[in-house]
């Protein structure tokens, strides 16, 4: 098996604010605001309150310093999708776990996973895919197949589980394949992407006592997923400790063995506010707006709806009457406009830039580099976000 190196370290320039990463950088390119203080606190949050072990989503937010966090935060478990997740995650931490939680892979990337990474637990949600990996893992019991359990619930903005997830009586027989293919076996669900009824788990977990209604052997583990929602200026979920005491009480009304493991996924509500996005204006024609980023780079977000919030930045005073603009991305595609009008000074004018909160979750990870512009500039502040509301 691979032997990993030493942990990633976070090497970044440090800033008092994003005030000061202006007056120093004079930036006329994007650059993202690291705040490592956020990052940490909300996942100590989920290691103190979530009753059992939590795997950060990678597919979030997989840049060095996100990861770095996380892991000096205390984070050792890892969802991964794919298999250069897997190698990012086992290559960076000696002893992080990358858990293959991605309901179909390529028999090539099952392969590598187990023998060159040692990955022992594998998402499934349909017969074919449990029958790719019973022809490449031999039979061990250290081997979890994971079940993922389809989830019909309307309390989240994003659904999944048109795409993933089984129904409970072909999720029973799921789990009696792997058992007799001498694998062990757990149960997982996804209630949606920024979830805002904590309540969703409660309903997962219904399903799971049912499907173990049916099975004589115990699950090594209960997956309960993502769907912790970060706060945005028009979706906003109950705190997150709502969200995890509602999860405890739910479990207490399982029947589960104490071995059996509870797991967690959230990448959303763990990342989104530990970055925000400094922008410039490059040029104002009457009320649009031209940005050197948008929907082509950071913003994948904002076009699928969540507003993200925003301040002007820099050392001038700026007036008080605003006024709602019409934004555009620096592409050369007509398609690169803000889908909702941005509310900023009426005096706003070319130079000027503007911060976007919350962009940690997705922004970085769906960048594109369409026309040659990629927003690739890193630096950390030691403001709290919340000083941008």
């Amino acid at each position: 098996m691979l032997q990993p190196a030493e942990p990633i370290a976070n090497a970044l320039p440090v800033y008092a604010s994003p005030e000061s990463v202006v007056d120093v950088l004079q930036p006329s390119y994007p650059v993202y605001c690291v705040r490592p203080a956020q990052i940490r606190r909300i996942a100590h949050t989920f290691l103190q309150r979530f009753p059992g072990d939590v795997l950060y989503a990678v597919k979030c937010n997989s840049e060095p310093h996100m990861l770095h966090e996380l892991y000096m935060a205390g984070i050792r478990h890892f969802d991964t999708a794919s298999l250069p997740e897997i190698a990012l995650v086992s290559e960076s931490f000696p002893d992080g776990r990358a858990y293959f939680m991605h309901p179909v892979k390529s028999r090539a990337a099952i392969l590598s996973a187990h023998q060159v990474y040692g990955v022992r637990y594998y998402v499934v949600d349909h017969p074919l895919e449990l029958e790719k990996i019973g022809e490449l893992i031999p039979a061990d019991p250290e081997v979890v197949i994971v079940v993922r359990i389809a989830v019909q619930h309307s309390g989240a903005v994003y659904e999944l589980s048109s795409k993933f997830g089984a129904s409970v009586h072909m999720a029973v027989d799921l789990a009696k394949d792997a058992i007799r293919r001498g694998y062990s076996y757990g149960f997982a669900f996804h209630i949606g992407s920024q979830c805002l009824d904590p309540g969703g788990y409660g309903l997962g977990l219904e399903l799971v006592q049912k499907a173990l209604d049916d099975l004589n052997q115990a699950p090594v583990c209960v997956d309960v997923g993502g769907g912790f929602p970060a706060d945005y200026m028009n979706s906003c979920g109950p705190q997150l400790e709502v969200y995890l005491d509602a999860i405890s009480v739910a479990v207490a009304r399982l029947d589960l063995p104490e071995c059996c493991r509870l797991l967690c996924e959230p990448g959303r509500g763990m990342c989104a506010e530990g970055e925000s996005l400094i922008v410039q204006v490059q040029l104002r024609k009457d009320k649009s707006l031209y940005l050197n980023d948008g929907m082509y780079g950071s913003m994948i977000e904002e076009k699928l709806g969540l507003r993200m919030p925003v301040r002007m930045v820099g050392s001038r005073d700026f007036s008080t009457d605003l006024l709602l603009y019409t934004a555009y991305g620096p592409t050369c595609d007509s398609l690169d406009v803000y889908p909702a009008p941005l509310e900023l000074p009426a005096d706003l004018q070319e130079g000027d830039w503007i911060e976007f909160g919350r962009i940690g979750a997705y922004g970085t990870a769906c960048r594109t580099r369409f026309n040659g512009f990629y927003p690739d500039t890193f630096v950390v502040v030691e403001n709290e976000l919340g000083e941008l509301d």
